[in-house]
């Protein structure tokens, strides 16, 4: 029998994704994140028009702090007695933003929630260490640390080289996976299947970065782009991007009761692996909901995998025995972007695309790594 406190999402949507520096290089990120709750909000009140969120929770990685939940939930239009939070959790603080909305529901804290993320890397305010002695010039800070230097705290794009070589994924392979990326993505574009979760921001009305037509023999001539002998390029690479996502999960009591269709949210696990290879942190994660539920590949039917290198998701596809033609069926973060806080979010919108809009398969999984040697993932089933 099922809980009537179940987390469902009930609506979904997403900004176009932009390449940094391109067309939303203007926007920032509270904006993005206020459009992207405004239409979730929009859908939900379509639904439920008494509807009134009593909690935001968004991921960001790199923006200017000052909890941006709550500012992009008042930008929004969202009542001042709505609670909200930020979330860093890198890479995966967007599904981490939705999995700890899903436990306010579950929990009974909570019966409208609205959870996403959003990362502006074109505005994201540059950072210095203070000078060291007085009069000295300040340092120009360039990133946080993942994991402490003597446990191993590489870059992401050289983490990506280190892992195709230890898994044994190869430049070709990198490169097809790629070319397929972008052929999905092209095709679910020019076929409309994005419409729908899309809420424009000024004049960008669909994602920048997916090509026509791009070919693994163009692939092929690119060079290694973070290490000198590495199999990684900027082409079976994501993109730095901009854009945010949000979804708004109610107690299956709640959706029952509007009859409306949604995603319950089944179950979700964080795991750790070793900061030398971030890359396979969705892996333990993703064997724990399997496991936890009793399941296997073929009882799910849509799997989104963040795209965040082409090496990373085959290692973690090899790792998991997941056929990797399986995953991202309209193409993912190479082809659409990675806007790093927003992406574990701009999965699960993905999914309720193909669940729900459209009908599709029972059950689907979303799942993301993150710097540090970590990863999230979610197990979802199409209710209604």
């Amino acid at each position: 029998m099922v809980d009537t406190r179940t987390p469902v999402v009930v609506a979904a949507r997403r900004t176009p994704i932009g390449t940094a520096g391109h067309g939303l290089r203007a926007v920032t990120v509270d904006r993005l994140a206020s459009t992207a709750l405004r239409a979730t909000v929009e859908d939900l009140t379509a639904l439920a028009p008494d509807a009134v969120p009593d909690h935001v929770v968004l991921g960001n990685c790199t923006g200017p702090g000052g909890n941006l939940a709550r500012y992009a939930a008042l930008a929004a239009g969202m009542p001042t007695s709505t609670a909200a939070m930020t979330v860093d959790l890198q890479c995966g603080s967007g599904l981490a933003a939705v999995t700890t909305a899903a436990a306010l529901v579950r929990s009974g804290s909570a019966t409208s929630v609205l959870a996403g993320g959003a990362e502006s890397a074109s505005t994201a305010p540059w950072r210095a260490w203070p000078p060291a002695q007085p009069g000295a010039e300040p340092e120009r800070y360039t990133r946080a640390p993942f994991a402490p230097s003597q446990l191993g705290d590489p870059e992401m794009g050289a983490a990506a080289d280190d892992l195709a070589r230890s898994a044994g994924i190869t430049r070709e392979r990198q490169d097809r996976y790629a070319a397929r990326s972008h052929e999905r993505a092209a095709a679910a574009q020019h076929a409309g299947r994005f419409t729908a979760e899309l809420a424009a921001v000024g004049d960008l009305a669909r994602d920048e970065r997916v090509r026509d037509r791009l070919s693994v023999p163009t692939l092929a001539r690119l060079r290694p782009a973070f290490t000198a002998d590495g199999t990684v390029t900027a082409g079976n690479s994501c993109g730095i991007s901009d854009g945010a996502a949000a979804v708004a999960l109610v107690p299956e009591a709640r959706r029952a009761a509007l009859g409306v269709p949604g995603l319950r949210c089944l179950d979700w696990a964080t795991s750790g692996v070793d900061s030398r290879l971030p890359g396979l942190g969705p892996v333990p994660a993703v064997r724990t909901l399997l496991s936890r539920n009793a399941i296997g590949w073929d009882d799910i039917g849509a799997v989104e995998v963040n795209e965040a290198f082409a090496a990373q998701v085959l290692a973690c596809c090899d790792a998991l025995d997941l056929d990797e033609h399986r995953v991202c069926r309209d193409g993912g973060a190479i082809a659409l972007g990675h806007p790093w806080g927003a992406s574990g979010a701009v999965l699960l919108v993905r999914l309720f695309s193909q669940l729900v809009r459209q009908d599709g398969p029972r059950l689907g999984l979303a799942a993301i790594a993150v710097g540090g040697g970590q990863g999230v993932a979610l197990l979802v089933e199409r209710v209604g």
